[in-house]
């Protein structure tokens, strides 16, 4: 489930695998924030990039499909020069990209998951990434969802963590603030009945 072949497969069977909307988390925290650059890891088909880049951030979009990277490159393209002139878009398999140190303004990573010990690298690869003064989000399904009736995940819980998980790759002597939250969010089950579902929620703050 983390190989480029299984999500060029995933990607290219259907249409469109996501909602084509940014994700709410990203948009309660960014939305208080002066644009500046990002990464987006993880991109997808680029709904959270495109949705940074039309806000006047400069956005690189790394996900591990290039079939996903196409499809938000022409989304942004049809969203207009202003946009997908502010957005770089890399393949890279994230268990061994380097992203650099203190490249970016915003850092955030939506519900990417990988298994322990290449999650926590990971982890501590994109804080190292964060400028001084800069903010780090990682959000992912909490492992208590696999307990909610209706709720469609993988039966792996090895791929799911809490923010507190993510928080203990951090050192808090470099970061102003740290916030690890449980967050509910509702939504539907295939058979469109009201559920809750729970985020991981890690909102990290660097020192300037």
């Amino acid at each position: 489930m983390i190989s480029p072949q299984f999500w060029d497969e995933r990607y290219g069977s259907v249409e469109r695998v996501w909602s084509g909307n940014p994700n709410p988390r990203l948009v309660a925290v960014v939305d208080g924030l002066p644009a500046g650059t990002a990464c987006d890891v993880g991109a997808g088909e680029g709904a959270d990039a495109i949705w940074l880049a039309d806000r006047g951030w400069e956005v690189t979009a790394v996900d591990v499909s290039t079939v996903a990277l196409r499809r938000g490159a022409d989304q942004a393209t049809a969203a207009g020069d202003d946009v997908a002139k502010r957005l770089t878009w890399q393949q890279a398999d994230l268990r061994t990209w380097e992203p650099g140190l203190a490249r970016f303004d915003l850092v955030t990573a939506q519900f990417m998951h990988l298994p322990d010990p290449d999650r926590a690298m990971l982890h501590r690869r994109l804080a190292a990434a964060v400028r001084p003064g800069g903010t780090l989000l990682i959000v992912g399904h909490h492992p208590r969802d696999l307990d909610v009736p209706g709720v469609r995940r993988p039966r792996l819980p090895d791929l799911m963590f809490t923010a507190e998980q993510v928080a203990a790759v951090l050192d808090p002597q470099e970061w102003a603030s740290v916030r690890a939250e449980t967050v509910p969010r509702s939504a539907t089950d295939p058979d469109g009945n009201p559920i809750t579902i729970h985020d991981a929620v890690l909102h990290a703050v660097r020192r300037r």
